[in-house]
């Protein structure tokens, strides 16, 4: 009897022993922060991008977190390279601990980059990826945070025709982004009255462009649309000026950078853009936001800032509603957002992931810096 008492002793205590070891072990493998992975080409086009997902991380901690839990952002260059972006991409889906990502920058790299974080169930929100492409997919985990080039052209070409511009040269680059947007805005150009006399996507020097502007002025031109991402945009206005051709110049949102206004220098002045984040909004959240931003870094904010600031407050809004360390779970918390009220107006997603809300704003580079257009 004594034996028997003993023998069920043993076994009572290695039970406990195992539950004691269970339940130790899950707790160590409870996260303990929260990890949005964020790719972007941070050393050369950058534009403040950086400063804003770290304000909005900030504000983040400062309020106790996502659910009590800290919010670290790993960060990882891609240099607007499509195979650094896929790279960084394929590891970001391997490494467990990313329960989100923000990025990539570039449309070309989106594009490619979104097939493997489908893949993996791993939420990609793009602040800068404007082709509509990324979102026609049938993807469930991708989504972005920004108007499509549609929409910015179709708002582009509105303005131009109502200003009175009838002939246009297109200059874009032979890329997702650059054909995209010159095809939009060339659609959305004839249903406003203006007819693209030339497009082109070359020169190899300030002599060509010379010899190209006096086949524009036979054609009578009043205006260049530029559909090509920075630095090349800015580049094309800088040696426009050299060969003596003042525009006026439009484009889209990649224009509305520091770059255009550095390279593009004095040639830059009257530019059109259209982009978004309104700084002269009433909202209490642009309000806010602009204080902050000037208050911790002396600096006005750009509109990637204020775009990178709305991704990673969203993020943490979707996260607060879903079970920490279910990345398939994100992608669900996003859309139960509804009308989301950020920094650059009011977001809702589609069941594709775009952008529902009405968020492009058109500016102007007047006396060296971005002002909004009044329409």
């Amino acid at each position: 009897m004594f034996n028997k008492l003993c023998r069920i002793f043993q076994i009572f205590f290695l039970c406990l022993v195992f539950i004691f070891l269970s339940v130790g072990c899950t707790r160590a493998e409870e996260p303990q922060e929260i990890v949005i992975g964020v790719v972007w080409p941070f050393s050369t086009n950058n534009n403040l991008f950086n400063e804003g997902i770290d304000l909005a991380v900030k504000s983040i901690n400062a309020d106790g977190g996502i659910n009590g839990k800290k919010l670290k952002l790993l960060k990882e260059q891609d240099d607007s390279e499509v195979v650094k972006g896929v790279s960084i991409a394929e590891s970001f889906a391997e490494n467990k601990s990313v329960q989100a990502v923000i990025g990539h920058r570039n449309s070309y790299v989106s594009i490619p980059a979104s097939a493997i974080y489908e893949r993996a169930g791993l939420t990609m929100l793009s602040p800068a990826s404007t082709n509509p492409e990324l979102t026609q997919n049938g993807f469930r985990n991708i989504f972005r945070n920004i108007p499509g080039d549609d929409k910015i052209a179709g708002r582009l070409a509105e303005y131009l025709g109502r200003q009175g511009l009838r002939r246009m040269v297109v200059y874009y680059t032979d890329d997702v982004y650059g054909i995209g947007l010159a095809n939009f805005f060339e659609d959305q150009a004839k249903q406003n009255g203006i007819m693209v006399v030339d497009r082109f996507n070359n020169y190899s020097n300030v002599e060509e462009l010379k010899r190209l502007h006096n086949r524009w002025k036979a054609f009578g031109y009043d205006g260049i649309f530029i559909a090509t991402a920075m630095p090349g945009a800015a580049i094309f206005i800088r040696d426009a000026g050299q060969a003596g051709i003042t525009g006026p110049f439009a484009g889209g949102n990649a224009l509305d950078s520091l770059e255009l206004l550095s390279i593009g220098g004095e040639t830059a002045e009257g530019t059109i853009v259209g982009t978004t984040f309104d700084r002269n909004s009433d909202s209490p959240e642009t309000k806010n936001f602009i204080k902050s931003f000037r208050q911790e870094y002396h600096l006005e904010p750009t509109t990637y800032a204020a775009l990178g600031y709305d991704a990673v407050m969203m993020l943490a809004a979707a996260m607060e509603k879903t079970d920490i360390g279910d990345r398939a779970s994100v992608a669900k918390g996003l859309r139960d957002l509804g009308r989301w009220h950020g920094v650059c107006g009011v977001h809702e997603f589609s069941a594709t992931g775009d952008d529902l809300g009405d968020l492009v704003v058109l500016k102007k580079v007047q006396d060296g810096i971005f002002v909004s257009v009044e329409e």
